[in-house]
């Protein structure tokens, strides 16, 4: 397969098969790995609003991560899906009981809410990336929605978008569209990679 003129969605199928593929101990391995470049590479703190998603089994693990958080005193968030028509999700304060939702992801039950724009650093799942910080999704676009304002950014950086993946899930180019915003950095199971967006 010629990944750099792939359809976006022959690239999607692609790619989530091979994340599929992946082996749970291999999974979990890689996710602990992350979490540690993590630790290394961003100045974790007491009251650093984080946003994690809830990973599902085909996608890197973010436990080490969500624990990494909690043992260094942030705040984490995680996504909740609210308008399935006009894709809409907010980010409510983790902790307490959770429930899957539709798609099977799990969110908070009770409605801690911040605004995306008050986050300080988001760490988002995807299926594909390439080194300018293109980032290839399920197809959905709900981060393309809730961080729509970052396209129009002149004069903040905040907050910082960092894709979390398997390093083979990192492909020579993805064609942009119009409404995708643009990651900082991806980290793998290999290291931090900055995107050409900054960092």
């Amino acid at each position: 397969m010629n990944l750099r003129s792939a359809d976006r969605n022959v690239l999607r199928r692609h790619l989530k098969q091979l994340r599929r593929a992946v082996p749970p101990a291999q999974r979990r391995a890689a996710g602990e790995a992350v979490a540690q470049h993590i630790r290394h590479s961003f100045n974790l703190r007491p009251g650093l609003r984080i946003a994690v998603y809830a990973s599902l089994p085909s996608e890197l693990d973010t436990t080490a991560l969500i624990r990494l958080g909690e043992r260094h005193g942030c705040r984490i968030y995680l996504p909740r899906l609210t308008d399935l028509r006009r894709r809409r999700m907010q980010f409510v304060a983790a902790g307490g009981a959770m429930r899957r939702n539709h798609l099977g992801i799990m969110q908070p039950v009770v409605l801690r809410r911040l605004s995306a724009r008050n986050l300080d650093l988001v760490f988002v799942p995807l299926v594909g990336f390439d080194a300018k910080g293109e980032r290839l999704g399920m197809g959905a676009g709900y981060y393309d929605r809730a961080f729509a304002f970052l396209r129009h950014r002149h004069h903040w950086n905040h907050p910082r978008l960092i894709g979390l993946a398997y390093s083979f899930q990192q492909v020579p180019h993805i064609e942009g569209a119009s409404h995708d915003v643009r990651l900082n950095a991806v980290i793998t199971e290999k290291g931090l990679i900055k995107c050409n967006t900054g960092y």
